[in-house]
């Protein structure tokens, strides 16, 4: 066992071996790579390794090189029934939305550029006459996340200035996002109303002064407050903050544009129902319930859009072509009353028990094993917090299913199962309808059962 013994990249590269890597991968890689695995050989021999070969050194430079290659954001099938799973991406999109990036995305488009005038455009109107159809607001803005678009609100609207929110509402959701620290970034000075679990409107009252600027309402996101509890409706908010010449802006987060009740699901307040209680500014995401790309979308009043749209920070928050085609496909999908046919996460949410029933059960009868047993779906991704849908899983039975619940991560296309009860389960709900197959050759092949 000898450092000495190692050769060097240049007596690497005279191998037909090498010659191959970097017909494979191109020569720069190929160096790197056979670079890095000469040292990764030179300590293993100081840990007391035998010497490779020199062709053994150039294939585990290949198998090095391949990891650099492979892609950390892959496909995955989502078999966990959380609809809306922010680790996986949050809202699939339908076809329409799909078909919509390949559309823009190999060539030129009309991103701002009017096709009538021949003179530039404005990104904004691919979705702001959408908006408007769908939710009835005079007008809408997009941005880049919902997070976005509330900075982007505050610091337009109230820097500097006072920001009436309830002590109740300072949440924190995923990643450790958190409102309070939003409206710090963004100037404004946050002014706690209320208790942890009792605000009422006379809390707001005692708390304006000629420094308020704003009053915001921030959905729960992701849990619920029960018990002892008040807040005040959106209506009240709307009629103080009219009466002291407030701006009121109504943070949704979900971006729901339907009914979830009719499904099972608790009430999940609206878009359309905010505008119409008079909020004149309010907030959602693009990839929750709305279904469609990460995006934080604004509508209301004309003229508070129009200040934020003309603020220095919009441009730094503006939407990509990719996102602006995927949303507004996806918004056509309501204004073509399609959204549940069309749109994968209503597709889920509306999918019947029996059917998924029928699907847990043919893959039962192909894989010749596990067991039938009821469960509960979830919506995730920060919408309806403890609301739960029933459906039928797949319990499959194993000596460690954690060891199983890896192997089906590291397939060529993951499958991403959950344990209960020291069984591994698959939701149909999540799984999409073209996914079956894949998945069953998955789970064949995770469990041995080929031929």
């Amino acid at each position: 066992m000898s450092l000495r013994d190692l050769p060097s990249v240049d007596g690497l590269l005279g191998l037909e071996s090498a010659a191959d890597l970097i017909e494979e991968i191109g020569r720069p890689l190929s160096l790197q790579a056979l670079r890095s695995q000469l040292e990764l050989e030179r300590q293993a021999i100081r840990g007391g390794s035998p010497n490779p070969t020199p062709d053994q050194i150039v294939e585990r430079a290949r198998r090095l090189a391949s990891t650099w290659l492979m892609a950390s954001l892959r496909p995955v099938i989502n078999a966990t029934g959380v609809i809306i799973h922010t680790n996986l991406g949050r809202a699939p999109l339908s076809r329409a939305a799909q078909q919509a990036v390949l559309s823009v995305a190999g060539g030129f488009s009309t991103l701002e550029y009017d096709l009538a005038s021949g003179k530039r455009g404005k990104r904004d109107q691919h979705v702001e006459g959408l908006l408007s159809r769908i939710t009835g607001a005079e007008s809408g803005l997009v941005v880049n996340n919902n997070a976005g678009a509330i900075l982007l609100a505050l610091t337009a609207l109230a820097k500097r200035k006072e920001v009436l929110i309830s002590r109740s509402q300072l949440i924190e959701i995923g990643g450790g996002f958190r409102i309070p620290d939003v409206l710090k970034q963004s100037g404004a000075k946050l002014v706690e109303v209320g208790t942890t679990n009792r605000t009422h409107l006379a809390d707001f009252e005692h708390a304006i002064s000629d420094k308020t600027a704003a009053i915001m309402r921030a959905h729960h996101s992701n849990f619920k407050l029960v018990g002892f509890t008040t807040e005040p409706s959106l209506p009240e908010l709307v009629e103080i903050s009219r009466t002291h010449d407030l701006v009121l802006l109504d943070d949704l987060g979900s971006g729901a544009l339907l009914d979830t009740e009719p499904f099972g699901l608790g009430h999940e307040p609206t878009v359309q129902e905010s505008l119409q209680a008079g909020a004149p500014l309010v907030a959602f995401s693009g990839d929750k319930l709305l279904g469609g790309p990460q995006a934080g979308v604004l509508v209301g009043d004309k003229t508070l859009i129009d200040k934020l749209r003309k603020h220095p920070l919009a441009r730094a928050l503006r939407p990509d072509k990719l996102c602006l085609a995927t949303l507004s496909a996806t918004l056509e999908h309501y204004l073509r009353d399609e959204a549940l046919d069309q749109i994968p996460v209503w597709q889920m949410i509306s999918s019947p028990l029996e059917l998924l029933k029928k699907r847990a059960g043919g893959w039962r009868e192909a894989l010749n094993r596990g067991t039938l047993i009821e469960g509960r779906s979830t919506v995730g991704g920060g919408s309806l917090p403890e609301e739960t849908l029933p459906t039928w899983l797949l319990a499959l039975d194993h000596e460690q299913p954690d060891r199983l619940a890896a192997e089906l991560r590291l397939l060529d296309l993951p499958i991403i199962a959950r344990i209960d009860s020291d069984r591994l389960v698959l939701d149909p709900r999540t799984v999409l309808p073209d996914q079956d197959q894949v998945l069953l050759e998955g789970l064949i092949r995770a469990l041995g059962l080929q031929d």
